[in-house]
């Protein structure tokens, strides 16, 4: 058994939008494409697997794969419910046998107001079991599952963790029947402990090539099977198809939001030189960047969320033409969002 300290250095603390989709614009020969689980509609191919299903659900759920007697992969949808999923979020749904709902999904980037539609979701999910006039002792427990592919808790180096409700003095738990577990990507080890399945999971989902994947695969048969799994998917053209249109999609907005951020520093910039200038003050430049930044996502995000320019322009405390050209500028459409 290995132990492995691991300590994130500075350029991983930081999540890199466009270095989470790395290596799918290049062009790979026919007979070593393989796809990359990251990618959400990959990820529901290799969920659509029963024996891959098992095998992750009882990671999830931190009982060995025997213990799992029946998945049933509930009916799900490219969900575009809310204005901060106009994007389109693909999750998949699993009901276990004993009642138990796991809701996965597989994340590239970090959404304005992830904290809020993580646990939205969840609520959703949990409230949803039961019909009116149904008893509440008939809700089962109900998990929210988050793959990120990207790092969201910069200030340690745990990669997996699980949440509940709990006492804020005592820390005792209240309840269990809603959890939410985090798997941040970014933040594997270059070595795992034995026995640590989850992290096992984790490391086949980030793969990048055969070699990665198919050195997973001899851990066990579970990962085994998602590894022939993902091989097939990749093999189909029409699979194929649908997986770079997707990724393309993913890959646009992400560039768009690299796009805002810059915009962000360079208008902060101007201002904060200005500010400096006028007050003389040393940090200037570097507050006026960060008021940039912010200003600049908030509008984006105040934008998502379906308001209109005027007021989103007195949310900000500028203009309504600088919200103008802030949307018209980055081409914030519905097909981005």
């Amino acid at each position: 058994m290995k132990t492995m300290i691991y300590t994130p250095n500075e350029t991983q603390t930081e999540y890199n939008l466009a270095g989470s989709l790395s290596g799918i614009n290049e062009v790979q020969p026919q007979e070593d494409f393989i796809m990359h689980p990251t990618i959400d509609v990959c990820f529901a191919g290799l969920m659509d697997n029963p024996t891959v299903r098992k095998g992750f659900c009882a990671a999830v759920m931190r009982v060995k794969p025997e213990e799992i007697e029946e998945t049933e992969l509930l009916p799900t949808h490219l969900h575009r419910e809310y204005a901060d999923d106009k994007l389109g979020i693909l999750d998949v749904r699993v009901r276990l046998k004993n009642g138990i709902q796991i809701n996965m999904e597989m994340q590239v980037k970090k959404y304005p107001f992830w904290d809020e539609r993580a646990l939205f979701y969840l609520s959703k999910m949990f409230t949803e079991q039961l019909r009116e006039g149904e008893a509440y002792g008939r809700l089962k427990k109900s998990i929210q599952v988050s793959i990120l592919d990207f790092i969201l808790f910069p200030d340690d180096a745990r990669y997996y963790r699980t949440m509940h409700f709990r006492d804020d003095e005592t820390g005792k738990l209240y309840n269990d029947k809603m959890e939410l577990q985090i798997l941040e990507l970014k933040k594997l080890p270059g070595e795992i402990q034995a026995g640590e399945d989850i992290a096992n999971w984790m490391r086949f989902f980030n793969g990048k090539n055969r070699k990665e994947f198919e050195d997973m695969a001899r851990v066990d048969e579970y990962l085994d099977e998602a590894y022939e799994a993902l091989k097939r998917l990749s093999a189909d053209d029409e699979k194929r198809l649908e997986y770079e249109a997707r990724a393309k999609v993913l890959r646009d907005h992400i560039n768009m939001l690299e796009g805002i951020k810059e915009e962000g520093v360079e208008e902060g910039r101007k201002e904060g030189l200005e500010e400096g200038r006028k007050e003389g003050r040393k940090e200037g430049l570097e507050e006026g960047r960060k008021e940039g930044i912010q200003m600049v996502v908030r509008a984006v995000g105040l934008h998502v969320q379906g308001m209109t320019d005027e007021e989103i322009a007195r949310q900000c405390n500028i203009s309504k033409e600088e919200v103008k050209g802030i949307l018209a500028l980055y081409k914030i459409q519905g097909d981005f969002f």
